[in-house]
């Protein structure tokens, strides 16, 4: 039951982490110059953005979680079962980002998440 409580810890603080850091970069604009001042200015943009840090904290904890997992269960468990971020993934970007997932992508994600479903049976 700890593996199963952990593993959605993972998976949804994961993808929270994710999406509030792609929100926070949509806030802040595209990234235009890699020269090294350029990108210590964005940066330190990039620090003074709330969601930024709402997303490192939530990555933080899924890394944590990832941790956890990998020392009760097997690895050829544990990242294979991590692609049902796909799903979470698109979920959190069609409904809270507003992007648009086309059937394709869609598609793509079901047969994810019966390759993930396929590794947990066996």
């Amino acid at each position: 039951m700890r593996s199963v409580l952990t593993f959605v810890v993972l998976l949804l603080a994961g993808t929270g982490g994710d999406i509030a850091v792609a929100h926070a970069m949509k806030r802040l604009g595209e990234v235009t110059s890699f020269a090294p001042m350029a990108i210590l200015r964005f940066l330190g943009r990039a620090f003074r953005e709330g969601w930024m840090w709402i997303g490192i904290a939530q990555l933080t904890l899924a890394f944590g979680a990832l941790l956890a997992l990998l020392s009760w269960e097997a690895v050829s468990l544990v990242v294979p079962a991590m692609a049902l971020s796909y799903v979470t993934g698109a979920l959190g970007g069609k409904y809270f980002l507003g992007e648009q997932i086309t059937p394709r992508r869609w598609l793509g994600i079901g047969l994810v998440s019966v390759g993930v479903a396929l590794v947990a049976l066996g």
